[in-house]
């Protein structure tokens, strides 16, 4: 028997208001606050991004070490947030066009409404086909050294429709990035799109030129593209669309061919991303390539994923913290993250939640200037996928019945995307227990949102702590909230 999942509390549910990307009215030094509005999203509740009380911060004497705290400090700034979302893949577009328009219209509320949903800002598509594509395609199947026969004819039947849809409830813009999976397979050694492989040196140029064709492609169907990734995962070798590059391999084609070829095509402003893989790497790829000034010069950011599991490697997340240390002025982006081995009875699972819930708060904590889920819908059976690798999405749609599923990582990803706003200022936000997991920032209206997470099976009080000020406040078990200090 089907599961029922709790739908979102998406009408009703109190917001910040007024919020504005342009740059903080307010000084840091002189923010002044009193007033903290808690909301909460509990496993074992219906809270869901609820309401649950206003408190107000009062002076109060020097805390104890037995005392559980949260300390927060605005007049110490650090990265600036761009965005937070999820990608715009085949797979949750063709879902998508299998809904109803009714929940069609109700899937793009909860994800892009900044008041009645949970406001994303960012987005990731593909260029070509993915794992995440019913089946492999290219724009240029046959050799073609002009590229004279590109063409997304493809991408027009369901994805470049669903990113337009997104794009609408999004206010009419969101920043979209985007990332090749492989070249097409008359460029690669082994002659094939799946199974790694290598770009052949011949073609490393023309290469670079389809990267800027696509971009202009979707540009000219009214999508604009903020950024792109060199490649996808470039070093494993997958049973789907893949591609190798080592660490020199990437450098030296960013310095020699895509970094002059984006500014040679008016594309200079794009923003561009190395690496685009696990972190257990991240500091090898990112050092090799950035000690480089030649290829350091067109590079914006580094991108990251979390799937170090796959290797033993934990979610490694000083790794994140060394590779800010080392460039502080290159920007990190977590572009992918998913909990894979889709299982539809796992669809309530609360740990499915929490695995974000801990991801990000880390990496924020870490530097990292955006946070990208992967597909943002997936249907039953956690695709299509055309090469059967199923995964979870936060909502899942179930095409024999047009329902929606929406899992505890809708709500956990929401603590964030809904509060923390496009501009933001990460600031100091610091617990006295590693059982409560925090992140903070100053939006750009001047109000403080500050994430406490508590993973933990029993219910903890603390006292959140604004310079000489604090106030008691209590953390439910498997749980996160988002306080807004007002």
């Amino acid at each position: 028997m089907k599961k029922q999942l709790l739908l979102p509390i998406l009408l009703g549910c109190a917001c910040i208001a007024g919020a504005q990307t342009k740059p903080v009215a307010k000084k840091p030094a002189e923010v002044s606050a009193s007033r903290v509005k808690v909301f909460v999203t509990a496993k074992g509740t219906d809270y869901r991004f609820k309401s649950t009380e206003t408190l107000n911060l009062a002076v109060t004497p020097q805390p104890v070490e037995t005392e559980v705290s949260v300390f927060v400090d605005p007049t110490k700034t650090f990265q600036t947030m761009v965005g937070i979302g999820g990608a715009l893949t085949d797979a949750a577009a063709e879902t998508y066009a299998k809904l109803p328009a009714a929940k069609q219209k109700e899937f793009l509320t909860a994800y892009y409404d900044k008041e009645k949903g949970i406001g994303y800002t960012f987005a990731r598509t593909h260029i070509q086909s993915c794992d995440f594509s019913s089946g492999s395609y290219s724009y240029v199947p046959n050799v073609d050294l002009q590229l004279k026969s590109f063409d997304i004819s493809h991408d027009k039947q369901y994805r470049i429709p669903f990113i337009k849809a997104a794009q609408q409830a999004a206010g009419g813009k969101f920043t979209l990035f985007v990332s090749p999976w492989s070249p097409p397979a008359w460029m690669k050694d082994n002659n094939d799109m799946l199974h790694g492989g290598k770009l052949k040196p011949e073609y490393r140029q023309t290469w670079a030129t389809f990267y800027t064709r696509f971009i202009k492609a979707y540009e000219k169907e009214g999508i604009p593209i903020w950024g792109l990734s060199v490649q996808n995962e470039p070093m494993a070798k997958q049973r789907w669309e893949s591609c190798i590059f080592t660490a020199e391999e990437e450098r030296d084609f960013v310095k020699q061919y895509l970094g002059p070829t984006l500014q040679k095509e008016g594309l200079a402003s794009k923003k561009l991303i190395v690496w685009d893989h696990n972190r257990d790497l991240l500091y090898q790829r990112a050092s090799t390539i950035l000690n480089d000034p030649a290829a350091a010069k067109y590079v914006w950011g580094v991108g990251y994923h979390w799937y170090e599991t796959w290797t033993g490697g934990g979610m490694q997340f000083e790794s994140t913290r060394r590779v800010n240390e080392a460039f502080p002025n290159t920007h990190l982006v977590f572009t992918e993250g998913c909990i894979e081995k889709f299982d539809f009875n796992r669809l309530d699972d609360w740990a499915l939640g929490e695995k974000y819930g801990n991801s990000i708060i880390n990496d924020f904590n870490a530097g990292t200037v955006a946070w990208t889920d992967w597909n943002i819908l997936l249907d039953e059976k956690g695709g299509p996928n055309h090469v059967g690798n199923f995964c979870f999405a936060p909502i899942h749609a179930d095409t024999r019945d047009g329902s929606l599923h929406y899992t505890s990582e809708y709500y956990y990803i929401g603590h964030f995307s809904k509060y923390i706003k496009a501009g933001a200022k990460r600031i100091v936000s610091s617990s006295s227990r590693d059982k409560l997991l925090t992140t903070a920032y100053l939006n750009p209206d001047g109000k403080i949102a500050v994430v406490v997470m508590n993973p933990g099976d029993a219910a903890i009080s603390y006292k959140l702590w604004l310079k000489n000020k604090a106030v008691a406040v209590s953390s439910l078990p498997h749980s996160i909230a988002t306080l807004i200090i007002e």
